[in-house]
């Protein structure tokens, strides 16, 4: 597409061409200097951190096309024939500019939106699950796939949603394959940053809004006014023809005060607690090792409902998908076959079977926030207290971002976990030492003591192999914070990661031996 004709299309208001060769083909768009393509159009975007303009040389080394920004003097030592976008945001330029390269898909598709702090990945996969069931060629960006035409992606993305041209990348796949409904899990800092800007959402769900990202948004309000956005969008974005834009929200969660405010076509609310009146409750709940049952009380119908996977946030999260089904119509038969459908979604609360044979159970989960800590840890004490055994919680907490839950999370394993192991979980350019101290004296202001049950393990593979070293049979050892992640973070630099393997390596260490 020549850049003349992609400013055509994206019509921005104040964007203008300020020399070189606006016929100049684009065959991509960057905003990451180390994404640039032959052909990319490199917009630079100023962050918290980095300011984009900066790497200008770097993104025509690697055969930037065009270059878009906010300054508005052409870059210095900018070929001739370069042209230079000067925009009035650049955030907003790379989103529309990227809508605009494909068209616009969202404009084809309906799109469901999934945001909040715990639980995203679960509630889209749900809501995918019962889009299949009921026939609908159906898409699902997630944390860790993408489903696209009925194939399978690894995303294992370090960030939940991509950046925006590959968002639009993704939803323009799609419409090619004939998709009619497209699920999205979409982080705050996704809506923060422009990233799903001219995504065209129909369906807004929410699961939680909970302690996390306050390195990012600083305070609580800002982060819930971040997810906020994705609300909000809904009436202002594009309107497809007999498709009302509805909000699927928690009656029993904090957010629930914030969100009911922001006008929309449809409220579905859904919660446990009868004081709220919410759409769609549940009774009859019943949780066990394999799964979880309830009986779902919808404006539709009751829903018999049986999952694979256990606890009580599960409940939440399958309610927050039959909203979003409701929504679009889904007849109750298809909520529960597709629901039922979902035998594990990774790293999330998953079953490690090579520690079976030893009598107790290994667990992959993804928490990494204290609330999800709390959930995983309540429903490991469920678990074992009928076979009179103890949680080993494995887990650390990221460097460089917020470090209020650090100490929270060590509160929430001193008082759940009966032994810790504290441990790196992408420390960046922190030391891992100072983080694990962090959460180890919280551990031990909960009556702890460093040594007996608990211990800090700097290594994480060695300390994944320390906790099921010490498992003896009715434990339940669970590793949380990385789970479906690929890499792991030291330094400046993403290091293979595969969480599953050190689990493994941890079981084979002691197979066939004896151990505490």
């Amino acid at each position: 597409m020549k850049l003349d004709e992609l400013l055509s299309i994206a019509q921005m208001p104040g964007a203008r061409v300020l020399g070189g060769d606006n016929q100049v083909n684009i065959t991509h768009i960057a905003e990451d200097s180390r994404r640039v393509e032959p052909g990319s159009l490199f917009v630079a975007v100023q962050g918290s951190v980095n300011d984009g303009h900066r790497f200008v040389p770097q993104a025509l080394e690697r055969g930037a096309a065009a270059v878009a920004g906010e300054r508005e003097e052409r870059p210095e030592r900018l070929p001739d024939n370069v042209p230079y976008v000067h925009v009035p945001s650049s955030r907003q330029a790379v989103a529309l500019f990227s809508a605009s390269f494909f068209n616009f898909p969202s404009h084809r598709l309906k799109v469901i939106g999934v945001t909040g702090t715990d639980g995203k990945t679960t509630t889209s996969t749900f809501i995918h699950a019962i889009l299949v069931a009921a026939g609908k060629n159906a898409g699902l960006i997630s944390t860790i796939r993408a489903e696209i035409g009925g194939r399978s992606y690894d995303t294992g993305f370090h960030v939940t949603t991509p950046e925006a041209f590959d968002v639009q990348r993704y939803l323009h796949d799609m419409v090619e394959s004939g998709t009619e409904v497209a699920v999205l899990e979409t982080t705050s800092h996704a809506l923060d940053q422009g990233r799903v800007l001219y995504v065209d959402y129909d369906i807004a769900v929410v699961t939680n809004v909970t302690h996390e990202h306050l390195d990012w948004h600083g305070s609580w309000e800002n982060y819930m006014a971040a997810k906020a956005k994705l609300f909000e969008a809904l009436n202002s974005g594009y309107r497809k023809a007999g498709t009302p834009k509805v909000a699927v929200i928690n009656a029993d969660d904090r957010s629930y005060g914030w969100l009911k405010k922001i006008p929309t076509d449809i409220q579905s609310v859904y919660g446990l607690d009868r004081r709220q009146q919410p759409d769609i409750s549940a009774e009859e709940i019943e949780y066990t090792a394999g799964g979880t049952r309830f009986l779902a009380q919808t404006p539709a119908a009751d829903i018999a409902i049986e999952l694979s996977l256990p606890g009580k946030h599960n409940v939440y999260n399958a309610m927050a998908a039959i909203g979003a089904a409701l929504a679009l119509g889904i007849p109750k038969d298809a909520i529960r076959r597709g629901l039922a459908s979902v035998k594990q979604v990774r790293g999330r609360m998953e079953w490690v079977n090579e520690a079976r044979p030893l009598g107790f159970d290994v667990v992959v989960d993804f928490a990494h926030t204290p609330n999800a800590l709390e959930k995983t840890l309540e429903l490991a004490r469920e678990l074992v207290k009928p076979r009179n055994g103890r949680v080993i919680a494995v887990f650390g907490s990221a460097g460089l971002r917020d470090r209020e839950k650090r100490a929270m999370m060590g509160h929430v394993a001193g008082r759940l976990a009966d032994l810790t192991v504290v441990t790196a979980e992408d420390p960046r350019t922190e030391h891992v030492e100072d983080i694990s101290a962090e959460i180890a004296g919280a551990v031990a202001s909960e009556g702890r003591t460093e040594g007996v049950d608990f211990w800090q393990v700097h290594d994480r593979a060695e300390a994944i192999a320390f906790a099921i070293e010490q498992a003896r049979p009715g434990d339940i050892v669970i590793t949380c914070g990385k789970a479906h992640e690929n890499s792991m973070c030291y330094g400046t630099e993403e290091t293979p990661w595969d969480e599953f393997g050190a689990v493994r390596a941890g079981i084979a260490r002691i197979s066939g031996g004896g151990h505490g």
